[in-house]
């Protein structure tokens, strides 16, 4: 069974950092691409960020870049999100993906084959 278990959300003020993590089970991350999501409360869900199996590259979106990084301990099993400067605009939950599929059809289209129940991220002052 394929499980992903999001943690480390909180609330914090608006510049303050936090690093989510997300604990994958029945599947290894050296051959799943990874990506965080996160969806506000009334909005469509967003993407954040992407990490390539294939070759490390990794995607963020505007939003994010700059302030975000995506890691992965494959020997934990792990993904990460690092997240500093925090703004208002980040508050969601944020949950992270896994995908046997091409990066690509990850980031640009969303495709994932497994996916965590989020942890919620608030911002506010």
């Amino acid at each position: 069974q394929v499980q992903l278990l999001e943690s480390g959300g909180g609330l914090v003020q608006p510049g303050d950092s936090l690093r989510p993590s997300c604990v994958v089970s029945g599947v290894t991350l050296r051959d799943h691409n990874i990506g965080w999501f996160r969806q506000a409360p009334g909005k469509e869900r967003e993407r954040v960020s992407c990490f390539s199996v294939h070759d490390g590259s990794t995607y963020y979106a505007d939003s994010v870049k700059g302030r975000f990084t995506i890691s992965r301990d494959s020997t934990q099993n792990t993904v990460y999100l690092q997240m500093n400067n925090l703004k208002p605009e980040d508050t969601a939950v944020y949950f992270c993906v896994a995908s046997r599929g091409g990066v690509l059809s990850l980031w640009m289209l969303g495709e994932y084959d497994y996916g965590g129940q989020g942890t919620q991220v608030t911002v506010s002052s």
